[in-house]
C-alpha cells in the first residue's frame, strides 16, 4: 500500500538519544555522577580527577559517620539526660541544644559538598562536550589559569558565602528551630533535662493560653503604635525643620543645621541615660522644679499641679518615650531632606512663581513629591528599625512600669525587649523564638510590600 511506512523504512526515533549516549560528554557526565572525579579521569585531566577522587574518598570515609550522628541528634535531640548523684555528674548525657547546632552545621557542610559535587559533574560534562567538538582538554595548570581569569569574582565571593552560611544562616535557622521545641525553664533546660520537638504547640500556646496571648496582643499593639508614631513624628519633624531652615528668610543656615544635628551626633547610649535621669520621678530636674514650685506656692497643688509620673504611669511613660525619640531621630531626617531640597532645580520654583503659585502650592507640588520620592525607601527601613528599637526602650524605661496582666513584660515593652526578658531573665527560649519568628514575618511582609509600591523602585524596574 502506497504511503504506509514499512518496517524497513520506519525512522529510528531513538537514534538521537543513542547518539547522545555515545558522546564523550554523556560518558564523562555519567562517570562523574557515579563517583566524583572519574569524569575528569576519562577526559584525561588526571590531576583534577585525582583531586576530586581524593576529596570524595575523604568525605565518604571521614564525614559519613559524623553526618549520620548529627542527623540522629537533630532528629531526636538526645535520648539520655544528664545524671547526678550527690551533686556530682555521674553521666554527662546528651545536650539537646548542642545536638541541634551540630545537626544544622552538618546540613550546611552537606550543602557545600553538594555544590562541589555539582561543579565536578558540570565540569566533566563541559570538558566532554569540548572533546566531542575536537578540542584538546586543558591540563591542570591551564585549568587553574582559566579559573583565575574567568572565575576571579566567584573565587573572592566564595569565602564571604561560607562565612555568611555559618555566621548568619546558622543562627537564623537555629533560632527558627528553637520555636518548634519546648526549650524553656525550669523543666526543659539541658543538660539535666532533654528538649523535645513539639511542632506548632508553642505558637498555639502563644495565641490560645491567656497568660501568653494577653501579653502578646498587648505588646504587639503597642509595638505597632510605637513604630508608627516614632517613624512619622521624626520624619515630619525633620521635614518641618529642613523646610524652615532652607526658606529664603532664614540666615546662618549652616549654624542652625549644626545646632540641630548635635542630638544625633552624640552617642545615643549616653544621651538616653542622661534623658533617663532628667525625667526621673524622684531626683530628676523636671519634677524637682515642680515640687519646689508647689512648696513655694501651695495653691498650685490645689489646682492639680503635681509631680509628673514619667516612669510610673503607663500613658506618661509612652508619651515620654515618643517625645525623647523625636529628639534623637529628627536630625537625621532634617539633614537628609535638606540635602534633597538643595538638589531641586530652582527653575521649577521660578516657573511656579511665574504661574502665580503660592508658597504652599510650590511646597505641595514640587518640594513634597520630590522629597518623598527620594526618602520613601528610607522611611520604610526606619519603620522596620523602630519596630525593633531595643536600645531606646530598654535603656530609657526598661519596659516599665510593671503590668500585672503581662507575663515577663512591662507596659512599655515592645516585642524585641519582651524577647530579651524572656530569654535572659526567665529562660523562655522557645516562646521567645516563636515571637522573634513572628516579628520577622511581619517586618518582612511590610517591607517587601511597601518597597514594591514605592515610586523609586518602580522607576528602577522600568529602567531595567
Amino acid at each position: 500500500m502506497v504511503g504506509l511506512p514499512t518496517p524497513e523504512s520506519k525512522p529510528n526515533e531513538n537514534k538521537p538519544l543513542v547518539n547522545f549516549i555515545k558522546t564523550k560528554a554523556f560518558i564523562a557526565f555519567l562517570l562523574s555522577f557515579l563517583f566524583m572525579g572519574l569524569g575528569q579521569i576519562y577526559n584525561r585531566q588526571i590531576v583534577k580527577g585525582l583531586f576530586f577522587i581524593v576529596l570524595w574518598l575523604y568525605i565518604i570515609i571521614f564525614y559519613s559517620q559524623p553526618f549520620q550522628w548529627a542527623m540522629w541528634g537533630l532528629r531526636t535531640l538526645g535520648e539520655a539526660p544528664q545524671i547526678r548523684e550527690r551533686g556530682r555528674v555521674v553521666f554527662e548525657g546528651h545536650h539537646s541544644i548542642f545536638l541541634m547546632i551540630e545537626g544544622i552545621i552538618a546540613i550546611l557542610i552537606a550543602l557545600i559538598i553538594a555544590c562541589v559535587y555539582i561543579i565536578s559533574v558540570r565540569d566533566a560534562y563541559k570538558v566532554g562536550r569540548a572533546r566531542d567538538k575536537g578540542l584538546v582538554p586543558r591540563n591542570f595548570r591551564q585549568s587553574l589559569k582559566n579559573s583565575w581569569e574567568n572565575g576571579f569574582a566567584y573565587i573572592l565571593l566564595t569565602p564571604t558565602v561560607i562565612f555568611t552560611l555559618f555566621l548568619t544562616i546558622l543562627p537564623l535557622v537555629f533560632s527558627v528551630m528553637i520555636a518548634f521545641t519546648n526549650y524553656s525553664g525550669p523543666n526543659y533546660l539541658p543538660p539535666r533535662n532533654l528538649v523535645d520537638w513539639v511542632g506548632f504547640q508553642t505558637f498555639i500556646d502563644l495565641f490560645n493560653r491567656n497568660s501568653w496571648s494577653r501579653t502578646f496582643y498587648g505588646v504587639f499593639t503597642w509595638t505597632i503604635i510605637w513604630a508608627v508614631l516614632t517613624t512619622f513624628t521624626t520624619f515630619f519633624l525633620g521635614f518641618f525643620y529642613a523646610v524652615l531652615i532652607n526658606s529664603e528668610g532664614v540666615k546662618f543656615k549652616r549654624f542652625w543645621r549644626g545646632i540641630f544635628i548635635l542630638p544625633w551626633a552624640i552617642p545615643a547610649f549616653v544621651m538616653i541615660l542622661i534623658m533617663r535621669n532628667i525625667f526621673n520621678g524622684q531626683f530628676g530636674p523636671i519634677n524637682k522644679y515642680i515640687n519646689n514650685l508647689i512648696d513655694q506656692f501651695p495653691i498650685l497643688a490645689e489646682w492639680g499641679l503635681s509631680a509628673i509620673p514619667f516612669f510610673s504611669d503607663p500613658t506618661w511613660a509612652k508619651i515620654t518615650l515618643v517625645g525623647v525619640n523625636m529628639w534623637f531621630g529628627f536630625p537625621f531626617w532634617m539633614i537628609l531632606m535638606a540635602g534633597v531640597m538643595t538638589g531641586i532645580d530652582k527653575e521649577q520654583y521660578e516657573a511656579a512663581e511665574i504661574d502665580g503659585a503660592s508658597a504652599w502650592q510650590k511646597f505641595k507640588s514640587i518640594t513634597f513629591p520630590i522629597v518623598m520620592f527620594s526618602t520613601s525607601p528610607l522611611l520604610i527601613m526606619s519603620f522596620a528599625g523602630n519596630f525593633n528599637n531595643f536600645n531606646m526602650i530598654y535603656l530609657f524605661t526598661e519596659g516599665r512600669p510593671t503590668n500585672p496582666d503581662y507575663s515577663y513584660a512591662g507596659s512599655t515593652d515592645i516585642l524585641i525587649s519582651w524577647i530579651y526578658k524572656m530569654t535572659f531573665d526567665h529562660n523562655q527560649f522557645a516562646m521567645a523564638s516563636a515571637v522573634g519568628l513572628l516579628i520577622f514575618i511581619v517586618v518582612a511582609i511590610f517591607s517587601v510590600w511597601n518597597f514594591s509600591k514605592t515610586r523609586a523602585f518602580k522607576e528602577e524596574d522600568m529602567m531595567k
